[in-house]
């Protein structure tokens, strides 16, 4: 009898345990590593970084330059489901759509690229953290739709992001980076 307590206890800690690790990767913070190097010279391919799920929990818009992960299947719904699945299957393959990048815009900003420069509701954008200016990219301007968001990788000539994969809706947007490992 002492015996199977004891296994119970054990797996009732387990699973209390798994539930516990589950919600915190869903709903609080979660481990992403970098792939690729589209956010040279501020992240390096392979880094580790500490992603704070709460705005996206609470539905919380991030604020400018913070960088973020996103969903980049922008024309695909989210639905609960995505983000309690992903923690898992994400540790089973590995998902080549959750791109890490830069706020530049946010819902109603009209941004202007011109120049191989971007402004930003009429000014000119200071931006120490790209690696180099924009190389042929036509002039243009957008207007940030409403609950989303418009992003840029730091290495501007070689990131798949806002300009050619659109504005990322409130619900693509999985976190915010708050640390490297």
């Amino acid at each position: 009898m002492k015996l199977i307590d004891t296994i119970q206890e054990w797996i009732t800690t387990l699973a209390v345990s798994l539930a516990l690790a589950i919600f915190i990767n869903v709903f609080i913070v979660q481990h992403v590593v970098v792939e690729g190097h589209s956010m040279d010279p501020t992240l390096r391919d392979s880094q580790h970084l500490v992603v704070s799920k709460l705005s996206h929990s609470i539905n919380q818009l991030p604020s400018y330059g913070d960088i973020v992960t996103i969903d980049s299947r922008v024309t695909r719904a989210r639905s609960l489901q995505d983000d309690l699945s992903e923690p898992i299957t994400h540790l089973i393959k590995k998902e080549d759509y959750v791109f890490v990048k830069r706020v530049i815009g946010k819902p109603g900003d009209v941004l202007e690229f011109k120049d191989n420069q971007v402004y930003r509701n009429g000014t000119k954008l200071d931006e120490p953290y790209i690696l180099e200016s924009m190389n042929n990219f036509v002039d243009k301007k957008i207007i940030v739709p409403d609950n989303s968001i418009f992003v840029m990788g730091d290495n501007r000539n070689h990131s798949l992001d806002s300009r050619f994969i659109g504005a990322i809706p409130r619900d693509h947007i999985l976190g915010v980076i708050v640390g490297k490992i």
